[in-house]
């Protein structure tokens, strides 16, 4: 009777137990992603200063074309020049997040262990597992995000820039939303850069963040060096570029299929979902699972510089 009723509470308070220790192991990986965005401002800061410069040229280049001679006043003209700029704006904020993303992976667990900050955040309740994938989702998943929002923002200003500086002028602006279906761009660019900037670079990112974990000094030359010299050797020994050529299609993003189409949308639209889905896919994130791993075990075991 006694382990009955002993027994009898114990459904509430394991239930309760669980989703603690459910959400134990939660908060500590938001809580680092958080760290991560605080200390390293310059994931959204470069963006940020980015699309303000694009703006300001943008700005200057469109109320030169308009005061400009009137034969250049035609809608072709101006929808062929607005494509061309959405396409820019779309590839400058691209680049800007696998140019921060890169140098933010070689430094992530590189300048901990540089500034020695590596001793107080091991004496925080946070695993190794924890802290290096909270700062493997910053390039693959937040900085895509923050490209996203940043590329729909200057969207968004350049279309209501160029109804304001070409109204009065007689041509018509609302064919530039018909030839750019804003909402379908913005959800095919969300595809666009989780799956071919974040999930398809992914080992990437993964090999910088364990060159970081490892490296005295230099981790840049150490992320470069290995992958040349394995190119050299194999093009002095065996006459091939394969690994290099393997490298900068995996790199370049290019599941093995061609745009079907010119301007943004065939930018965006010819990496069809079935398109990711192939082995070298699967492989990257097995690379990136592998890279990771050894990125945890040597912090582990590393110590300060």
């Amino acid at each position: 009777m006694s382990m009955q009723s002993s027994a009898m509470p114990d459904s509430p308070l394991n239930s309760q137990v669980a989703a603690r220790m459910s959400m134990s192991a939660v908060q500590p990986f938001l809580w680092s992603v958080r760290r991560e965005l605080m200390e390293y401002r310059s994931l959204y800061i470069v963006p940020l200063a980015v699309a303000v410069i694009f703006v300001l040229a943008f700005t200057s280049h469109e109320i030169a074309l308009r005061y400009r001679m009137p034969a250049l006043h035609d809608a072709a003209v101006l929808r062929t020049d607005f494509e061309d700029n959405f396409m820019m704006a779309s590839g400058f904020m691209m680049i800007v997040s696998m140019i921060v993303g890169t140098f933010y992976s070689l430094d992530a667990l590189y300048g901990e262990r540089r500034d020695r900050s590596i001793l107080f955040w091991k004496s925080m309740p946070v695993s190794d597992l924890t802290t290096v994938l909270s700062k493997a989702i910053i390039p693959v998943v937040v900085l895509q995000l923050i490209a996203w929002a940043g590329t729909i923002t200057l969207w968004a200003f350049m279309l209501a820039l160029s109804r304001i500086v070409w109204s009065g002028t007689g041509i018509s602006t609302m064919g530039l939303w018909s030839n750019l279906p804003f909402f379908p761009l913005a959800l095919l660019l969300f595809y666009h850069l989780l799956f071919l900037h974040g999930l398809w670079h992914a080992p990437f990112y993964a090999w910088m963040l364990m060159v970081s974990s490892w490296a005295r000094r230099a981790p840049i030359l150490w992320a470069i060096l290995p992958p040349a010299a394995i190119g050299v050797v194999e093009r002095v020994a065996f006459s091939s570029s394969d690994f290099t050529n393997l490298l900068l299609d995996h790199l370049m993003g290019s599941p093995g299929s061609a745009p079907q189409e010119h301007g943004l949308m065939g930018m965006l639209g010819h990496f069809e979902p079935g398109t990711f889905l192939t082995p070298a896919l699967w492989i990257g994130l097995a690379l990136t699972a592998l890279f990771l791993a050894a990125a945890v075990r040597l912090r582990r075991n590393r110590g300060p510089i």
